[in-house]
């Protein structure tokens, strides 16, 4: 994990955090974000409490959340009072996992003064687009140009990835569904809950469910004909045993 270093002491910090369906809460948790951005706020001195940090169970596929709209209110009132603001994720796709909304909202935040730092992203951090950004202002002005629809495409290319990676994620545990449905009939297979030993295959898909909280467990249960418990158990030990 990259940490950025350079705070500014009188800059007002905050966190967001996000998972993404409740369905998931018993058995996804924030403790690796909430680590990630402990551990950033120890290295620059920063507080970390309840009054600065926000944390949300909800899709990233919209900005309709209701701890990321007070978050956004207050860091605009803030910005628009020549406060400097900075909001720490420990990820790109904790912020958004949409591309072009994604994008207006990071402009839009951007243009307002608005630092955000993505610690497993940085070259998407606000503070590295800046940088990029006045390298290019003391370029010729057809180079100048060049570059900043360099910077555009970056940040576009990187939202992208992030949606794409998400929707390859979810397609690929339910064409896992559907496969094994065909392979075994309606009425085939072992009984909900048993489940011999634990495959490579269910191995990696409780990995891609603990990193991606699009994933629902219900998807899981099913392609793996486990049951809640089951799958709570393997969880369990995936997350020991990394």
């Amino acid at each position: 994990m990259t940490v950025l270093r350079g705070v500014k002491k009188n800059m007002r910090t905050y966190y967001y955090l996000r998972i993404s369906t409740k369905e998931e809460k018993e058995l996804q948790s924030f403790t690796s974000q909430d680590n990630a951005l402990k551990k950033y706020a120890k290295e620059n001195k920063l507080e970390y409490d309840e009054k600065v940090v926000y944390k949300e169970d909800m899709s990233g596929k919209s900005f309709d959340r209701p701890q990321w709209k007070k978050l956004e209110k207050t860091i605009k009132e803030e910005a628009e009072k020549g406060i400097e603001v900075q909001v720490i994720f420990k990820e790109l796709s904790r912020f958004t996992r949409e591309a072009r909304n994604g994008y207006n909202k990071y402009l839009e935040l951007y243009n307002l003064g608005i630092t955000l730092v993505f610690l497993d992203n940085p070259t998407v951090s606000s503070n590295y687009i800046k940088k990029m950004e006045k390298e290019a202002e003391e370029q010729d002005f057809l180079k100048n140009v060049v570059s900043q629809s360099m910077l555009n495409i970056m940040l576009a290319v990187e939202l992208d990835r992030v949606e794409k990676e998400r929707e390859r994620t979810v397609k690929r545990i339910r064409d896992g569904i559907r496969a094994r449905k065909e392979e075994k009939g309606l009425t085939q297979g072992r009984k909900t809950g048993q489940l011999d030993k634990m495959t490579d295959e269910l191995k990696n898909d409780i990995k891609d469910f603990i990193s991606d909280r699009s994933i629902k467990q219900v998807d899981l249960m099913r392609k793996h004909d486990i049951s809640r418990n089951t799958l709570k158990k393997y969880v369990k030990y995936v997350q020991e045993n990394k």
